[in-house]
Order: C-alpha cells, then sequence, then structure tokens
C-alpha cells in the first residue's frame, strides 16, 4: 500500500505543474494574439468646408412708434374749438385745440401800444441826438427801453401763438381727453400723436450673439394678429451697453407700416438673418469636449491628431470653426471615443 502511495503522489503533482503551466502560457498566448490582430481604428471621416451660411436667431420683441408725442397745452387756459378726431391722420402743422385767447389778445394789444410808444420817442430823440438837444445817455436809455418794449410784444404774441395746439409732427391721433369748454394746462393730457408710417421694434439678444448682429441685417417679424404675414426690416441701433442682470442687449429695428396694421404695444416674434461667407463647419459629432475645451481629430496620411478648436454658432447637426482648422483638412465625424492622439484610422464604408 506505502509503495502505491509512493507512486500516486508523483504522478499527481507532475500533472498539477502542467496544469499551471498551461494557464501560465495561456494569457502571453491571448495577449500575443490581441497585439498581432490590432490595427488602425475605422472611423467615419468628414471635410471641413468652407460655406455661405446664414445666421437665425429668434427673440420676442415689443413695437412702439417711430415717434410718439403727449399733446399737452403751454398755458393753462379754456378750450374752445376741438379741430381732430380720434384716429385721425394729421400732418405737422395741423391745428387741432384752439383756446381762449382774449386776454392774452389784450396783453398783446398793450404791449404793442407800450412799443410803439417808445419807438416813437426813440426816432425823435436819434433826429435831435444831432443838434446836441439830446443827451447820448438819454438816447442810451431810449434805446433800452425799446428793446424791453420789443420784447414784451415778442412774448405776448408767443403765449398767444400756445393758444392755438398744432400738431409736431405727422401722424395718427390718440383718443381724446378734453371737451370743449373745459380747462386745461400744462399737466393736462389732451391726446397722444403716434407716427406709425413705420415702427420701432425692441427685442434683447444675449450677450453670445452681439457678434452676429449688426447694424444693417434683415430682421423677419411675426404676430399673431395677422398669422399669415411677416413683416421685414433692418437692425437701426445696438444699445452700447449689455444689461448686467440679464446679459443681454437691447436691439432696436425699424418694420414698414404703411398700412398702419402693426400697433404700440403689439409683442412680435422676431427672427434675424445675416448670410456670411466663408464659414467653416464640421459635424457636431467631431466634437470632443474635456475639461471646458474642445478638441477634434485631424486626419492626415491615416494618422489621427488631436488639435484644440474654437466654436462659433451650432446649426442642427453642424458647429461653426472659428479657430484651429483650415478648409480641405479632414477630422474625424464617427468614431472619435475611440481615439487617442496619434492614432492610425482607416474610413469604413458607410452602409449603402
Amino acid at each position: 500500500m506505502l509503495s502505491g502511495t509512493q507512486y500516486f503522489l508523483p504522478a499527481a503533482a507532475i500533472a498539477a505543474a502542467v496544469l499551471l503551466a498551461a494557464c501560465d502560457s495561456a494569457p502571453e498566448q491571448s495577449g500575443a494574439g490581441m497585439m498581432g490582430s490590432r490595427g488602425p481604428v475605422p472611423v467615419l471621416l468628414a471635410p471641413v468646408t468652407a460655406e455661405s451660411f446664414t445666421d437665425n436667431f429668434s427673440a420676442l420683441g415689443s413695437i412702439r412708434a417711430n415717434e410718439a408725442v403727449d399733446i399737452r397745452a403751454r398755458i393753462s387756459s379754456v378750450v374752445t374749438e376741438i379741430h381732430f378726431a380720434e384716429g385721425q391722420a394729421v400732418q405737422r402743422g395741423d391745428l387741432l385745440v384752439e383756446l381762449d385767447s382774449r386776454e392774452i389778445a389784450a396783453e398783446l394789444a398793450v404791449a404793442q401800444a407800450a412799443y410803439e410808444k417808445v419807438k416813437s420817442q426813440f426816432d425823435r430823440s436819434r433826429s435831435l441826438r444831432a443838434t446836441q438837444a439830446v443827451s447820448q445817455a438819454q438816447l442810451d436809455e431810449l434805446a433800452a427801453d425799446l428793446r424791453r418794449a420789443e420784447a414784451d410784444v415778442t412774448a405776448a404774441r408767443t403765449r398767444l401763438d400756445h393758444c392755438s395746439i398744432r400738431a409736431p409732427i405727422s401722424g395718427v391721433v390718440g383718443l381724446r381727453h378734453i371737451s370743449p369748454g373745459g380747462l386745461v394746462g400744462p399737466d393736462t393730457m389732451i391726446t397722444t400723436l403716434d407716427d406709425l408710417q413705420v415702427v420701432r421694434l425692441s427685442f434683447s439678444v444675449p450677450e453670445t450673439y452681439l457678434a452676429t448682429v449688426q447694424n444693417g441685417m434683415q430682421v423677419a417679424a411675426t404676430t399673431s394678429v395677422y398669422p399669415d404675414q411677416e413683416f421685414t426690416g433692418t437692425v437701426v441701433s445696438i444699445d452700447p451697453r449689455v444689461d448686467a442682470v440679464t446679459r443681454s442687449v437691447t436691439v432696436v429695428a425699424k418694420l414698414a407700416n404703411e398700412n398702419r396694421l402693426l400697433k404700440p404695444g403689439m409683442f412680435m416674434n422676431v427672427a434675424l438673418q445675416r448670410s456670411r461667407d466663408n464659414v467653416l463647419l464640421i459635424p457636431e459629432e467631431a466634437l470632443a469636449p474635456r475639461s471646458g475645451r474642445q478638441f477634434v481629430f485631424v486626419v492626415k496620411d491615416g494618422v489621427a491628431t488631436e488639435r484644440e478648436v474654437r466654436l462659433g454658432i451650432r446649426a442642427p447637426g453642424r458647429v461653426e470653426i472659428t479657430d484651429g482648422l483650415s478648409a480641405g483638412e479632414t477630422v474625424v465625424a464617427e468614431g472619435v471615443q475611440k481615439l487617442r492622439d496619434g492614432a492610425q484610422v482607416v474610413e469604413f464604408a458607410q452602409p449603402g
């Protein structure tokens, strides 16, 4: 029995040794097989193209009149005549309201009489000055009195003109807030006057779009009031200050409004457009973001080289490159996640 046991143990030890040797060699053979099969990474490539591109931006804007005036009296008096109808189109200089002017007309008459009296005295004294009958000091005093009397006439005539309230601009008259016989003054709102041939559309643009928005660019706007109609115009001014809270800037565009369909206070959906040439575009999938920076893999002679880029606007499925690439270069459009800098790549065929 002992001799049998002695014979069995060496055989078991040999079998275990063989098994361990096989296990140790298996990973080496597997690794060798994997290394032997490693080759270029299959990817999909895309050229960097320089194209004409139209920038688009949407915002909500508000309409206001091109020019808007609150019509008020310059003096306090009683309304005698009203010469406008609500909603009427008037021209600059048209008479809107007349105020009671009898008292001011009397003041003008008194001032005119005083002026004529002083002027007569001055004329006589000036003719006598040549004979030394009137001193130069007396003549200078009469000249000052004449200028004062003339100023009194001018002031009275100006107050009389203020009794006739005229349109300061051409436009459309608003609602009437006075009646004949009512007392009005500088604090009394008579009506409003809006120039609506052209309207101003104000809207806010995020500061990230400041490089896109510029004076003269085209604007298209729509409103739910006229859903089938588009109103076009151009940007005329951009606020030089960025709002510190909203991080946006106010932009103003002018829209033609010959039929006066657009009213001050209306909301509109704004679409800005700007055409640019030689815009570098690549597929959005080509980007490899890392630590807040953007990278792409540029392929040349079958080798992918990582390169940092700067982005511009984004379009559906594509992105603008403002720095880091040149037109005609080739980038990896699909398979970026499998790459490292300097990797060899091969383009795989897309399914039919």
